[in-house]
């Protein structure tokens, strides 16, 4: 008996190992973010890409604010050298997040975008700062 599932096949083993590691390559979770966010030497920077207001709301405590229509090379510049940026928007209803992951992209910086964003940190059940 076929099923909705299975009347396409399943990858190849190789094929599906290739595939979940880009995509690792290109977003990380909520889980994870918070975290890493534990460890005092951080190797990357949360960029919360909503406007100044929803920022100021709730957002990831540590995040900094940059909407996606402001990165620049020239603001990109005052962070860090090495740092990976992670970025997240509202949730998986915006789109925001891959815009400023493509911009930053564009600058030849490293950068994940948070899937899930704001919504998913809070289905998570983590806490939102408004600091």
């Amino acid at each position: 008996m076929t099923t909705h599932v299975t009347e396409t096949a399943a990858a190849s083993s190789e094929l599906a190992v290739r595939h979940f590691e880009e995509m690792l390559a290109f977003e990380t979770d909520c889980w994870d973010v918070y975290e890493s966010l534990k460890l005092v030497d951080r190797d990357f920077i949360v960029v919360d890409v909503r406007g100044p207001n929803a920022f100021a709301k709730g957002h990831v405590e540590g995040a900094i604010n940059i909407p996606h229509r402001e990165i620049t090379a020239a603001r990109m510049a005052e962070y860090p050298k090495g740092k990976m940026f992670v970025v997240c928007c509202a949730g998986p209803h915006c789109n925001a997040a891959n815009k400023a992951a493509l911009r930053v992209a564009r600058l030849g910086l490293p950068v994940k975008m948070m899937i899930g964003g704001v919504t998913g940190w809070i289905d998570e059940g983590f806490t939102l700062t408004s600091s």
